[in-house]
């Protein structure tokens, strides 16, 4: 924790930190720059994971994946990517927001959830239909909730 609140209290006084706070631009186009992320995370993330609790069959599974999966990833470089850019405007005190701290645990959770998804399921995919196992099926579960539960604490944030 002392770590983390040290490179924040140093990122807020980088000269990124500064640009973030003092432009009248800059701050706004990244928050439009995170949404666009959300957007392109949470969108396909949740037609793969309904897809994966067995919505939509008459898609294929291993289709489906491969076309959403690189559309989330870019979501999720461009919420990284951005994310760090707001949270250098205020980084000091943010870093010791506990709805911050929770988002940022979720996230890590989320990501490897998915990551352990693809080890585990990927080469599975085309059999999904006949046998989901128990397990991914959780796992789909699960990532829906923790990305729902990020984009809720993220939007809480402003307010709390």
């Amino acid at each position: 924790m002392d770590s983390l609140i040290a490179w924040a209290t140093w990122l807020e006084a980088t000269a990124l930190g500064e640009q973030m706070r003092g432009s009248a631009l800059l701050y706004p186009a990244f928050n439009l720059l995170h949404l666009l992320g959300l957007v392109l995370l949470l969108g396909p993330m949740l037609l793969l994971d309904a897809r994966l609790l067995g919505a939509g069959r008459a898609f294929s599974l291993p289709a489906v994946s491969r076309t959403l999966t690189p559309l989330a990833l870019v979501g999720l470089l461009l919420l990284l990517g951005s994310g760090i850019c707001l949270f250098a405007a205020d980084a000091g005190p943010l870093a010791v927001d506990r709805l911050l701290q929770l988002k940022l645990l979720l996230i890590i959770l989320g990501v490897a959830n998915a990551l352990l998804f693809r080890r585990l399921w990927s080469a599975r995919l085309s059999d999904w239909d006949t046998y989901a196992p128990l397990l991914g099926r959780l796992q789909a579960a699960l990532s829906l909730l923790l990305w729902l539960l990020v984009m809720s604490l993220g939007r809480l944030l402003a307010y709390f």
